[in-house]
C-alpha cells in the first residue's frame, strides 16, 4: 500500500475509533446497579421523598430492577403562574424563570452523562382523549429525557451541584409527574446513527480529497 493508501486507511480507522469512543460514552458499560449503591443513595435522600409526596419503595423497586440499559423519563409539568418569591433569598421571579434556572443546569448535567432531551413541548390544548383519568390539572409542558442508565439517574440526584439548584424546581413547578419507560418502537435516528453518519461523511470527504490531483502523493 502506497503512502496515499495508508493515509486513506488511517482516515477511516480514525472515524471508526471515534465512533466506538462515542458509543462507549453514549451507552456506557451497562452494568446494573448493586444493592450497596442503591442503599447508599437512598440513605442520602432522608425525608425528601416523603416531603414531596413520593414513594421511596417505588423508587427502590425501579433501581433494583436495573438492567444497565438506557431509559426515557416521561414528564408532565404545570409551572407556577405569575411571580414567585423565594422565601430563603427574598428574590422574586416568574415561575417559568425559576424552572429555567433548574432545567438549564439539569440538561447540562444530563448531557455530560450521555443523556439528553428527546422532546420538550408546550401544551396548546386540553385533553383530546381521556378515559377514566383525573381532570386535566392544567399541564404547561411535556418532555421526554433520555438517561444512559439508572446509575446516571442516582449520580445526578446525588450530585451537590444538582442539589444546589433543585430548590428552583419547587419554585417553578406547581405540579408534575414523571415515569420511566423503555423504547419499543421509535421512528427517529438516534445519536448513534447521527454521529456515525457525520463521521462517515467526514471520512468520505477526506478520502475524496486524498484521491484528488492535489492530494498527497
Amino acid at each position: 500500500m502506497d503512502e496515499r493508501g495508508l493515509v486513506i486507511a488511517a482516515i477511516w480507522a480514525g472515524a471508526l475509533l471515534l465512533w466506538l469512543a462515542f458509543l462507549l460514552f453514549y451507552d456506557g458499560l451497562r452494568r446494573p446497579l448493586k444493592r450497596a449503591e442503591i442503599d447508599a443513595f437512598l440513605a442520602t435522600l432522608g425525608p425528601r421523598m416523603a416531603e414531596t409526596g413520593n414513594d421511596a419503595d417505588r423508587l427502590r423497586a425501579f433501581l433494583e430492577g436495573d438492567d444497565g440499559r438506557e431509559f426515557v423519563m416521561i414528564n408532565l409539568v404545570r409551572t407556577r403562574p405569575g411571580a414567585v418569591t423565594d422565601a430563603a433569598s427574598g428574590e422574586t421571579a416568574e415561575g417559568s424563570e425559576w424552572l429555567r434556572r433548574y432545567s438549564d443546569p439539569f440538561v447540562r448535567g444530563l448531557i455530560a452523562r450521555g443523556g439528553h432531551p428527546l422532546f420538550v413541548g408546550r401544551k396548546v390544548g386540553g385533553y383530546i382523549d381521556a378515559w377514566n383519568t383525573a381532570a386535566d390539572p392544567g399541564w404547561s409542558l411535556a418532555g421526554t429525557m433520555r438517561y444512559r442508565s439508572r446509575r446516571d439517574l442516582i449520580r445526578m440526584a446525588a450530585d451537590p451541584a444538582f442539589r444546589a439548584v433543585h430548590p428552583n424546581k419547587s419554585l417553578g413547578i406547581e405540579a408534575t409527574f414523571s415515569f420511566p419507560t423503555q423504547r419499543q418502537v421509535a421512528f427517529y435516528a438516534s445519536p448513534r446513527v447521527t454521529v456515525a453518519l457525520i463521521l462517515a461523511l467526514a471520512a468520505a470527504l477526506g478520502h475524496i480529497a486524498m484521491l484528488s490531483p492535489g492530494g498527497s502523493a
